[in-house]
């Protein structure tokens, strides 16, 4: 309860124009990366009230977050190279599973924190969210100086020895999300779409030492029940996934340094599919078919966050009455005009419950009086990465320069005006 009530602090909050609220948003939200990081490995903890457990697919978020932070000028570039440098020093020796690190580490010490009872051992997923911020590391740092040449080279050297087709478990036409040397494949879990891991694919067929081939593609990923959808909701046209799109993070987790604008594969116009499911997340918000308190126009967002029973994956099929912050947040590029609103609703109209040392709390469910007094690592990096490629396409800039990426997208079938 003294944790809860340190957290819950009031915030004193200031009058502001739109585009200064947006940079605060964006500073104290990056704090939790910038301030909150383990003293030891400069990673992100999985979230505040677990101070020791460190995330690999929020700190990729992160590290991401810290490139945010310089071009802001939160921090000095010589203040992110070297908490970036501490980072990567850390992962280098930390555990890790033909080259794929585990979801938890401590943060101290690298060793493995068992995510479940089987799951001890490498998860890809989580670890292409950190592959993809350490490629933006490595093409933003390229002044020829010796820290920075540092930092490319031990990135270049992990990124090498990472192992994508290990993944395909013996060779198979699919990627699986886990392996461990104590529990093999016991866990089983392929990764198919549509959902937050085209990231996976993407980077597995950019590997310049281990890729994947275009089939692990065509035949695991995109052959699902849940892949193609095309039908139409609220007269807004869904190219793929689940009914009503499933949760938002699927339009932010493989789009911080992926870049939709113009992408295109055989499927879909990714540009289309992550505005549109933001459009009709947003008009089952305002539609509010159970009647959940404070819903409306400037009030929505369902993604995957806390809640007043523990934690799910709400969406307009797995509706609990919990709007998630980051849903609408990390929707900049997709929506401004409506996002901005949904920002100064936080703010301006909820922000004595909802506003905190970092920013936006996870959630709050005003049906049931609960507002969240914790923060996830998982949840607050797209809010600062995808705002910012909304105000500059930063971090999309990066990701889509590396030469391995374009490698890998052409592998795969994707056009983009960047190709």
């Amino acid at each position: 309860m003294v944790l809860m009530a340190q957290q819950k602090k009031k915030i004193p909050r200031q009058q502001l124009g739109d585009t200064a609220l947006v940079t605060l948003v964006q500073q104290r939200t990056f704090d939790y990366f910038w301030k909150f990081a383990h003293p030891v490995s400069g990673l992100a903890p999985e979230r505040t009230i677990t101070p020791d457990t460190v995330t690999i697919g929020g700190s990729g978020f992160g590290v991401m977050a810290i490139l945010v932070g310089i071009e802001r000028k939160f921090i000095t570039r010589e203040e992110g190279l070297d908490r970036l440098l501490k980072i990567v020093n850390f992962l280098l020796t930390a555990d890790h599973y033909h080259g794929i690190w585990p979801h938890w580490m401590h943060g101290a010490t690298g060793k493995t924190v068992p995510f479940g009872r089987r799951d001890d051992g490498g998860d890809l997923v989580e670890s292409a969210f950190m592959w993809q911020g350490l490629l933006c590391v490595r093409q933003y740092f390229d002044r020829d100086v010796p820290k920075e040449r540092q930092l490319r080279d031990k990135i270049g050297w992990m990124w090498n020895e990472t192992e994508w087709s290990w993944y395909t478990q013996g060779g198979q036409d699919v990627l699986y999300w886990h392996w461990s040397p104590n529990q093999g494949w016991a866990m089983n879990h392929p990764v198919r779409g549509y959902n937050e891991c085209l990231i996976a694919y993407v980077l597995a067929a950019s590997s310049p030492t281990y890729p994947i081939t275009p089939k692990v593609y065509h035949q695991g990923w995109a052959v699902n029940n849940h892949f193609l959808n095309g039908r139409e909701y609220y007269g807004i046209t869904l190219p793929l996934g689940f009914p009503y799109g499933g949760p938002l993070f699927f339009a932010h987790y493989s789009f911080l340094g992926l870049d939709p604008r113009g992408l295109k594969d055989r499927y879909a116009d990714y540009w289309e599919q992550n505005r549109n499911h933001t459009l009709i997340n947003r008009q089952y918000c305002i539609d509010n078919p159970k009647k959940f308190k404070g819903y409306g126009p400037e009030c929505w967002g369902l993604t995957a966050s806390d809640n007043h029973e523990f934690y799910n994956a709400h969406s307009p099929t797995n509706d609990l009455g919990v709007i998630t912050p980051t849903a609408a947040l990390s929707s900049f590029p997709y929506t401004p005009e409506y996002s901005m609103q949904a920002m100064r609703h936080f703010y301006d109209k909820l922000g004595d419950r909802l506003w905190g040392p970092y920013g936006f709390y996870d959630a709050f469910n005003e049906t049931e009086n609960w507002f969240d007094y914790q923060y996830l690592a998982i949840d607050q990096g797209p809010i600062v990465v995808m705002i910012e490629n909304y105000r500059s396409g930063l971090l999309w800039r990066l990701f889509m320069s590396c030469p391995e990426v374009k490698t890998g997208l052409k592998r795969l079938g994707f056009s983009s005006p960047v190709l």
